[in-house]
Parts: structure tokens; C-alpha cells; sequence
């Protein structure tokens, strides 16, 4: 899919849930693979390209080197090239990202669409649009800060598991111009889930507020591990029965499958109810109970989640 609307042109194709309620994208034509073009004869260098093949590693700045190199101003229309990071989108300029939740301590938005950098911090390899995939205010997550830059979280892919042995990151950064970021709020609460406890626990503040039981991926399609995201957004979609207990997309994709669902399932790890809420039985996605998602349906989007073993 490289547009969301539906196919009146006015409502938005969401990303959808199908048996057990496991998250996928319905696309036209399979799982969207972005090819970055060359944005502007004014970039000389080539832009990392998406293609779903592990991605180079250009040469990376150090700290120091960081706070010397000011953020490149990229033109209109070659801002409008750049492929979107967005839950469907494969980027392979983008970077991993490994680290924990402790940095992100607040939300942001942007007014207007943001390039975004790769490891040289020189040449754009994707831009965040202003608006997400249902129209709204987009949600950003800083996790690091060096100079007049800020590494954030975004919801698209690097590469496919199926181009990286199965390894694939299940969460991607980049970097942005620190001065297009508005903060939007506080993010006091955290979501930490256990895999092999088969437990959800909302913290606030450190403190754990509440734990309830959750159902996790089975050995084949396993929830990935060892990874922090983000809520990113979150709906309500009746054409997949869910019109009382909202969807909730986080940032977060599959690691060792392309489409755990099979067929255009795009990966995506969501949390959303579903009746079957323990033991391992999704195909990677969060499965929760009536009072665990009201739970997680009251935190605010940018809240982290952390997915341990």
C-alpha cells in the first residue's frame, strides 16, 4: 500500500487484524518494499536504496564529529521523493535501534513533513510525514541527542527477515534536525512485557502500577525480543470486529518472518484483545484481555514498550 485511503479516496485503510485477530497490512499488491530514487541532481552521492537487502553501512560520525556537522537543508521536492518511514515501509538507510526505554521521557510532533538521516548524517534516506496513516498529528520519540540532532524512533522496517537470515531489527531510527521537533507531552508510564512469563506490566514513574497476563507468539512466529518501540497509534476497525477495544500499533515488526500471517500480513507487532489472551498463541502480536487493553488504551501515544524474554 503507498496511499492510505480506502478505496472511496476518503477513508483510511487501516492496518488491519485477521483470524486471532493477528495485525497485517491489506495491500493491493503484497507487502509495500520502498526503493529510494536518487532524490535530486543536488545530492552527488547515491541514497541508501530500500529494497529489502541488508542495508550498507556508510561511514558513521562520532559524537564529537556530530556536534560540527550541521543539518543539511534538502529541497522541497527532493524532500517529497524520499520515501515515507511508515508501518509499511522496508528503508534500508535507516538505522537499528537497541537501546532501552530510559531516554524517552517526552512526545513530539512536527508541523510539517522532516527528512531523515542515516549513520553519515549527510545525505536523507527518508523523510516523517506530519500526518500518520489515519490522518492524525504523527508521533515522534527522541532517544538520543547529539548537537542539533535527534536520533528517533520511526515505524518502519530496515530490512525484511527474509534478506537477514531471519534476524532482521524489529525497530528502526534515524536521525532529524532537533529544531523541527514540537513537543507535544510528558510520558510518565511504560509498557514492559515478559515473553517467557507470558505478563504485561504498565509502569509509572519505575513503579509498576498493574501486570496482567498476555498472549505472546508461538516458537514458529515468535513476538520479538530484546527490543524497545513505541505506541504509535491506535483505532478501531470494524471491518475486523473490533468497534469497542481500539487496536494498538506500535512501532514494532516481526524479526524473524516477513509475514508471520502469511500473505500480506506486512509483520506489524500490534496489541489488541482478543478472547484468547494467554499462552503462546498469536503469530508474534499481543494478545490482552477486556481490562488489560482499557489498560494500555489510557496511556498516551510515544508510550514506550519494552519486549524482554
Amino acid at each position: 500500500m503507498t496511499d492510505p485511503l480506502g478505496n472511496t479516496g476518503t477513508r483510511p485503510r487501516l492496518p488491519q487484524t485477521r483470524r486471532g485477530r493477528r495485525l497485517w497490512v491489506s495491500l493491493a499488491a503484497g507487502t509495500v518494499v520502498i526503493v529510494t530514487a536518487a532524490v535530486a541532481v543536488w545530492i552527488l552521492q547515491a541514497i541508501p536504496s530500500a529494497t529489502g537487502l541488508p542495508p550498507q553501512k556508510p561511514a558513521r560520525a562520532s559524537a564529537a564529529q556530530a556536534q560540527d556537522i550541521p543539518v543539511p537543508t534538502v529541497p522541497a521536492d527532493a524532500l517529497r521523493r524520499l520515501p515515507e518511514a511508515r508501518y509499511d515501509a522496508v528503508i534500508g538507510g535507516l538505522l537499528p535501534y537497541t537501546g532501552d526505554a530510559g531516554a524517552i521521557t517526552e512526545s513530539y510532533r512536527i508541523s510539517s513533513d522532516v527528512p531523515v538521516f542515516g549513520a553519515d548524517r549527510r545525505i536523507p534516506v527518508a523523510r516523517l510525514s506530519a500526518k500518520d496513516f489515519v490522518g492524525a498529528s504523527t508521533t515522534v520519540v527522541v532517544v538520543k541527542r547529539e548537537g542539533p540532532w535527534s536520533l528517533v524512533l520511526t515505524p518502519a522496517r530496515i530490512v525484511l527477515p527474509s534478506a537477514s537470515r531471519g534476524n532482521a531489527p524489529a525497530q528502526s531510527a534515524g536521525w532529524v534536525a532537533g529544531s523541527a521537533l514540537e513537543r507535544a507531552g510528558a510520558l510518565h508510564d511504560r509498557i514492559v512485557v515478559s515473553v517467557s512469563e507470558q505478563k504485561l506490566s504498565i509502569l509509572h514513574d519505575g513503579s509498576v502500577v498493574s501486570r496482567f497476563a498476555v498472549g505472546v507468539g508461538t516458537p514458529g512466529t515468535p513476538t520479538p525480543t530484546g527490543v524497545t518501540g513505541y505506541l504509535q497509534q491506535r483505532y478501531l476497525d470494524p471491518r475486523q470486529g473490533q468497534t469497542v477495544f481500539p487496536i494498538q500499533l506500535t512501532s514494532l515488526h516481526a524479526s524473524a518472518q516477513d509475514e508471520p500471517y502469511g500473505g500480506n500480513d506486512g509483520g506489524l507487532i500490534g496489541i489488541h484483545y482478543n478472547r484468547a489472551s494467554v499462552g503462546a498463541v498469536s503469530h508474534g502480536c499481543l494478545r490482552l484481555a477486556e481490562d488489560a487493553i482499557t489498560a494500555v488504551d489510557s496511556l498516551p501515544l510515544g508510550t514506550p514498550i519494552t519486549i524482554t524474554t
